[in-house]
C-alpha cells in the first residue's frame, strides 16, 4: 500500500503529503509594521544567520539542549526568516521491477548438440541463432503431423465439387439441400465447348505430308462456313476400308466460334507439299474437345448447390456442389494444433532468440545429448523494465497514462518510470481504502535496475510556485476564546503589537515543562495565518505573513557550560 508522506521544498525532491488540514481565516491585508522596520530587517537576517551557524558548529548537543530545555532555561529565541520559494506535495510508495520480457526455449524431444552459438550473459536481438540440435524424432513428428494435415485438407476440399476446367454443363444431376450423397455419386457431365475436334482419316500414302501443327480448312456444310483448324494428333493406326486401302487417323482442332456443336457433318482439306490438296477417306462428325463426369469425392449431405444447370456455362475451379461434415472443421483444428506443436519443437532444435535481451541461462556443449523437458536457453529482456506500485483511491486522479513518476533503489539509484497501465479492474480495498495496480516503463539501458528490485515511488500531486513559506514548526496552533475556533498562528516579531491582535487561549505549562511559544515581552506577537501545502521542512503561508518577516521558530540556550 503507498505510503503518504509530508510534502517538500523545491530543489529537495523527496516524497510528501498534504499538511494537516487546519481552520483558516479569511485572506487578511499584511500586517502593518511600525517605522524603522527596514532597519531591523537586516539586524534581524544577520542574527537568524549567525544563530544558524552557531547550531551546525555546536552540532547534535546544542540541538538536543534546545528541543530538552525546561521552562528554567528557554534560553534564546532561535528565530526564522519568511522566504520566497517552491513547495511540492507528493505521494510516495513501493514497487518492484521485473524484465518486460522472458522467454525460455525447453525441448520436447530428444536430440544430439550440433553446434551452440551464444553464452551466459550475451546480448542477442530477436532472430538471432542460438544453437543447432539434431533431433530425429522431431523431425519424423514434423513429417506426419504435415501428412495428415494434407489429408485432412484434402478430404475437406472433397466436400465441395468445383469444375476441373472450363466449359459448359449437360447431363446435370438433381439435387436437395440435406439430401445425404455417397462417394462418386455423378453431379454432371462436363464438356469442353470452346474447341472443337474431328477425327479423319487419310491414307497412308500421304504420310510424308502430314504433320502436327500443319494448317487445316475445316468446312462446316450446315453453317455454310470454313474454320482454320490445325492438326494437334497424328495416330498410325490400320483403319481399312471397304475398298481395301489402309488409313492412319488424324485429329484435327479449331476454336468454336459460339454456333458449333458436337455431332455436325464436316470436313477438312489438308495441301501437300507439292501444293497439292489432301482429302480424307470420308468425312466425320464435329466432337467436344473434353468430355468429362463430374463426380463427388466425398460422401455427406448436401449444404449448398453452385451453378448447377444443364446447358449452364462455368469457369474452371467453380463451386458446383457443397457437402457438409460434422467432424472435419474439428479434426482439421486439432491437427493443426499437433502440426504447431511440431513445428514449434522443431524451431527449438534450431533455435533464434525469440526476443530481444540478455541470455541469462545457457548450458549446451557440443556433442551434448538433450531429453524431452530440458530447458537449454533463458532470455531476458531488461533493456525495458517493467515496474508495478500501486496507488490508492486518494492519490489515483493525479497520474494517468504518460505520466512520469521518480524511482529510486536502495543504494541511491535514480530511474524515471511512465505510466504505461492503470488496472481498474484489478483493484483491492482494504482498511478504509481501494488500492490500484499501476504499470511502469523504466528504460534500463545500462543493466542497473535487476529483476526483482524493490524501489522507492514518488510523483507530484500539487505544488505552489514562488509562495510565501516558513518552516512548519513555526506554525503553532490555539483556540480563540470567543469563539472557539482553532486558529493557525504564527509569532512574528514587531516593534509593537499589530492592529488586529488575536485573543488566543494559551496552555498553561506545569512546572518543569518547556515554553513552546514567546511572550510579547519578547518582541514577537501571535499572527493568524491561513497555510497551504506543506513538506517536511516548510509550510506554505497563504496570508498573515510576508517575505523577510522573522518568526519564532523555537528557544535555544546560553548557557553552554559542560560542553
Amino acid at each position: 500500500m503507498p505510503e503518504v508522506k509530508d510534502n517538500q521544498t523545491v530543489p529537495a525532491q523527496e516524497a510528501a503529503a498534504p499538511a494537516e488540514a487546519t481552520p483558516s481565516t479569511p485572506p487578511r491585508p499584511p500586517v502593518k509594521r511600525p517605522a524603522g522596520r527596514g532597519r531591523q530587517k537586516i539586524v534581524k537576517r544577520l542574527i537568524a544567520l549567525g544563530v544558524a551557524a552557531a547550531v551546525l558548529g555546536g552540532g547534535g548537543f546544542a540541538l538536543y539542549r534546545f528541543l530538552t530545555a525546561t521552562d528554567d532555561e528557554v534560553g534564546e529565541i532561535f528565530p526564522a526568516i519568511a522566504q520566497i520559494g517552491t513547495i511540492q506535495s507528493k505521494v510516495s510508495g513501493q514497487g518492484s521491477a521485473r524484465a518486460k520480457e522472458q522467454a525460455a526455449i525447453t525441448l520436447t524431444q530428444s536430440g544430439v548438440v550440433q553446434e551452440v552459438y551464444v553464452t551466459g550473459g550475451q546480448t542477442v536481438m530477436a532472430g538471432d541463432p542460438l544453437y543447432s540440435i539434431y533431433s530425429e524424432a522431431a523431425e519424423k513428428a514434423l513429417t506426419e503431423a504435415q501428412e495428415e494435415m494434407n489429408k485432412l485438407l484434402e478430404e475437406a476440399s472433397n466436400l465441395t465439387v468445383q469444375a476441373p476446367f472450363a466449359g459448359k454443363l449437360i447431363d446435370v444431376a438433381e439435387f436437395q439441400v440435406d439430401q445425404e450423397v455417397g462417394k462418386g455419386a455423378k453431379v454432371a457431365t462436363l464438356v469442353n465447348d470452346k474447341k472443337l475436334k474431328l477425327s479423319l482419316y487419310f491414307s497412308y500414302a500421304y504420310e510424308g505430308d502430314i504433320y502436327v501443327g500443319q494448317s487445316v480448312d475445316v468446312s462446316i456444310p450446315a453453317v455454310m462456313k470454313t474454320f482454320t483448324g490445325r492438326v494437334e494428333k497424328i495416330n498410325k493406326v490400320s483403319f481399312i476400308s471397304p475398298e481395301g486401302a489402309v488409313h492412319f487417323e488424324v485429329v484435327i482442332v479449331f476454336d468454336n466460334p459460339g454456333t458449333l456443336t458436337e455431332n455436325m457433318d464436316a470436313s477438312a482439306i489438308l495441301t501437300a507439299s507439292d501444293g497439292g490438296e489432301i482429302y480424307p477417306y470420308k468425312n466425320g462428325q464435329t466432337q467436344f474437345y473434353e468430355t468429362r463426369d463430374v463426380v463427388t469425392k466425398a460422401a455427406g449431405p448436401v449444404v449448398g448447390l453452385g451453378n448447377l444447370l444443364n446447358y449452364a456455362n462455368v469457369y474452371e475451379g467453380e463451386p458446383l456442389l457443397y457437402l457438409g461434415s460434422s467432424t472435419i472443421d474439428e479434426q482439421i483444428r486439432t491437427q493443426q494444433t499437433k502440426l504447431d506443436e511440431a513445428q514449434e519443437a522443431m524451431n527449438d532444435f534450431n533455435a533464434v532468440a525469440p526476443i530481444d535481451g540478455t541470455v541469462t541461462s545457457c548450458n549446451l556443449v557440443e556433442g551434448q545429448e538433450v531429453k524431452s523437458g530440458d530447458t537449454v536457453v533463458m532470455i531476458s529482456n531488461n533493456v525495458t523494465m517493467l515496474v508495478t506500485i500501486t496507488v490508492d483511491d486518494r492519490n489515483i486522479a493525479f497520474i494517468k497514462p504518460g505520466s512520469f513518476v521518480d524511482l529510486s533503489d536502495w543504494s541511491g539509484g535514480m530511474y524515471q518510470g511512465q505510466v504505461t497501465s492503470i488496472d481498474m479492474a484489478g483493484a483491492e480495498s482494504g482498511q478504509g481504502m481501494t488500492n490500484y495496480p499501476v504499470t511502469l516503463t523504466v528504460d534500463n539501458w545500462d543493466g542497473s535496475l535487476m529483476d526483482g528490485a524493490y524501489l522507492q515511488y514518488s510523483f507530484v500531486t500539487s505544488e505552489s510556485e514562488a509562495c510565501v513559506m516558513v518552516p512548519t514548526a513555526c506554525v503553532q496552533y490555539f483556540s480563540e476564546k470567543e469563539t472557539g475556533n482553532r486558529l493557525s498562528v504564527v509569532f512574528v516579531q514587531m516593534d509593537q503589537p499589530p492592529e488586529e491582535l488575536p485573543d488566543l487561549d494559551y496552555p498553561t505549562f506545569e512546572p518543569g515543562q518547556k515554553r513552546t511559544f514567546p511572550s510579547q515581552e519578547e518582541g514577537y506577537y501571535p499572527v493568524v495565518v491561513e497555510t497551504g501545502i506543506a513538506d517536511t521542512q516548510n509550510v506554505e503561508i497563504i496570508s498573515g505573513v510576508n517575505e523577510g518577516d522573522t518568526v519564532f521558530y523555537n528557544y535555544t540556550v546560553t548557557d553552554y557550560s559542560g560542553w
